[in-house]
């Protein structure tokens, strides 16, 4: 299986409602290739969104279409419990899977998450500033090899250690003060590079430094509800949602920290990230910090994207000139 593209997409499209968010298409999209290339077991995780019921409507779809394979829907275990977890893989799956292997599996995944989100910080800080076009990229893939390559937690820390080595040592020409911009908004919008038609490179390209607290490690490992909403109590109550939360928090920070602008992603209709927008506008007045709001769909073209994202970049850097 290859990346995503504009054709998983469309694939996905086809066989969904038109209604539905578009992750929904995504995930669709990429059943179906996997599907066709030989694929006999799909994964799908639960959620506190309409994400958690998308595996059952999913699995009915590609049956419908005459897919047979095993589903792994994590929705169907509800108490959420990791030895729940394990008995469910060992019955859909494999009745001889070791649970202590796959434990220490999964430990030695999460770490390697947390090395991914620690790495792509530093990227995102750094990539728009480099001095030979492309060095930064070439030195992504060559990180993203050596962590498929790693077997242990030992690998993991080295390929780690060498790709922050790396990216330290490529020729950047940034200012003292360059343009920053902070990346908030929906989990899969936000963090799928082609969902957000590579959203990330287009800033980047614009010699921007740019921020996406909003990751694996920062929703799910280093996760505290409680405390973030603490740190926004003025502008929220509850908990609206998903990342609703984190959402707000980081938006708040980065204001906060100076920012000069921040673009909000969100998939067309997503209920959660639509309540949170009112409050990101009054955050922008109340800091003076402009937002860019992007709502994606199926329908959604580079090149609408591109004209908004440069109107956007022009005033917040006039702004900063000013």
């Amino acid at each position: 299986m290859g990346e995503p593209t504009r054709r998983t997409l469309e694939i996905g499209s086809q066989h969904s409602n038109d209604y539905v968010c578009a992750p929904f298409k995504h995930i669709m999209g990429a059943y179906i290739e996997a599907l066709d290339a030989g694929a006999d077991v799909l994964m799908q995780f639960t959620g506190p969104c309409r994400l958690g019921y998308y595996g059952e409507l999913q699995e009915s779809i590609l049956r419908d279409m005459g897919y047979d394979f095993e589903m792994l829907n994590f929705a169907n275990v509800p108490s959420g419990s990791m030895k729940e977890y394990a008995a469910y893989c060992k019955r859909v799956v494999n009745p001889h899977l070791s649970i202590p292997a796959g434990v220490a599996n999964l430990l030695a995944c999460l770490h390697m998450v947390e090395r991914m989100d620690s790495y792509n910080d530093a990227y995102l800080a750094r990539a728009g500033f480099e001095v030979e076009h492309g060095s930064f990229a070439a030195a992504q893939k060559r990180f993203f090899q050596d962590m498929r390559d790693a077997t242990c937690a030992a690998d993991i820390d080295e390929a780690y250690r060498r790709g922050m080595a790396e990216l330290g040592g490529i020729a950047i020409d940034k200012p003292a003060d360059p343009v920053r911009v902070g990346i908030v908004g929906e989990y899969f919008t936000a963090q799928d590079a082609p969902s957000n038609l590579h959203l990330e490179d287009k800033l980047l390209a614009m010699h921007v430094e740019l921020a996406r607290a909003l990751n694996m490690t920062s929703r799910h490992l280093h996760y505290n509800e409680p405390n973030l909403r603490r740190s926004i109590s003025e502008y929220v109550a509850y908990d609206m949602g998903p990342t609703s939360t984190l959402t707000i928090a980081a938006a708040k920070r980065y204001m906060e920290q100076g920012f000069d602008g921040i673009v909000h992603l969100k998939s067309s209709g997503c209920t959660p990230e639509i309540d949170v927008m009112p409050v990101l506008q009054r955050l922008s007045r109340d800091y003076h910090v402009p937002v860019l709001f992007l709502s994606y769909d199926s329908q959604t073209s580079d090149t609408g994207l591109d004209t908004r994202l440069e109107a956007f970049y022009d005033m917040i850097a006039m702004r900063k000139a000013r």
